[in-house]
């Protein structure tokens, strides 16, 4: 089958793209390679796929080694591109995972995600309703339930009262994408991805900077005085759950489903598993709360494993091994020029 992916040069996206490679599907992957975090990350992660970043087929069009894979350079706000891509190919299925990502980073630039999020959402909601792919799956996010207490998260909950921009328009996303599957009988399902950790990660993220901290001998900064839990969810996981949507014959037009690990874990728990991980201490600046973060997060997934089956299978101590293994592996080649 034919499969779009958006933020294919993304960490879930890149992870996506090759498990659906090895599946056999037919993978056309979009991404502007922005330069939010490291180009040169995204540019590996391409490599890993096939694709010679420097050696275009077309402009901005790419074509890998991997028979079933091909790659546009595109950014989603390009509506004629877009669309002309969506008419040609006629994808059977849809996968938007694109998008300004960063709590923190919502707060110095809100604007981006109103281009990024919800025009270039917008966008993709549009090219569907011309195109009519069988199933649109896209990322929304845990941070939607907000100055929800209640624990664990539950889709039944309330999530009308984000606290930062990002949080904002992803719940746009959810509400626009509710219009759609209404309006157009389109089917779309959204996943609210709690903390995702793993090999290939965002170096933005408390895993990528703690860990590039520790191997460094540097101090990381610990918000909330680490009195804070996360429920951190392992990229193959989250992988084998989107992959279990999109092979699932779902009943509903619209469905939003939590996607996580369903387990809190205490952030300095998770420091001490790096810290056992690099066999080095870590040296820690207690900070205080940053507006627009969250305290705690844990994903009630119950909804998605009647659906599909999914379930995550990887403990805290596992994933974040892998992810330390990657970590020296990847940052080695770099200092030696092999990245």
């Amino acid at each position: 089958m034919s499969v779009l992916v958006t933020g294919a040069a993304g960490f879930i996206g890149f992870h996506l793209v090759k498990k659906l490679i090895e599946k056999g599907h037919d993978v056309v992957g979009i991404d502007n390679i922005n330069d939010y975090y490291s180009v040169t990350l995204k540019h590996d992660r391409l490599r890993e796929c096939g694709i010679d970043i420097d050696n275009p087929v077309l402009e901005n069009y790419y074509k890998s080694d991997i028979a079933n894979y091909e790659f546009f350079k595109m950014d989603l706000t390009e509506m004629d591109k877009l669309s002309e891509l969506f008419e040609t190919r006629r994808f059977r299925y849809v996968i938007n995972l694109a998008a300004q990502a960063g709590i923190r980073y919502s707060l110095e630039n809100p604007r981006s995600y109103l281009s990024s999020n919800v025009e270039g959402f917008f966008n993709v909601l549009e090219c569907s309703r011309l195109v009519k792919p069988e199933k649109l799956i896209y990322a929304s996010s845990s941070s939607v339930y907000g100055l929800n207490t209640e624990q664990p998260f539950a889709i039944s909950q309330k999530s009308e009262t984000p606290i930062n921009i990002y949080a904002a328009s992803k719940k746009a996303n959810e509400l626009m994408a509710h219009a759609y599957s209404h309006l157009y009988n389109i089917q779309t399902v959204g996943l609210r991805f709690f903390t995702v950790y793993g090999p290939w990660g965002r170096p933005d993220m408390a895993p990528y900077l703690f860990a590039n901290a520790i191997e460094k001998g540097e101090a990381i900064n610990v918000y909330n005085h680490g009195n804070m839990k996360r429920d951190f969810t392992y990229i193959d996981d989250i992988v084998s759950g989107i992959y279990a949507v999109l092979d699932t014959q779902l009943t509903e037009q619209y469905q939003v489903f939590n996607i996580g690990n369903g387990q809190p874990v205490d952030l300095m728990d998770f420091i001490k598993c790096l810290e056992s991980s690099f066999g080095k201490p870590a040296e820690i600046n207690l900070k205080e709360m940053i507006p627009g973060d969250i305290v705690s997060t844990w994903a009630d997934t119950a909804e998605l494993e009647r659906a599909t089956g999914y379930r995550a299978a990887t403990d805290i101590s596992t994933g974040v091994e892998h992810f330390a293994k990657w970590h020296r592996a990847y940052h080695a080649k770099l200092v030696n020029g092999a990245g």
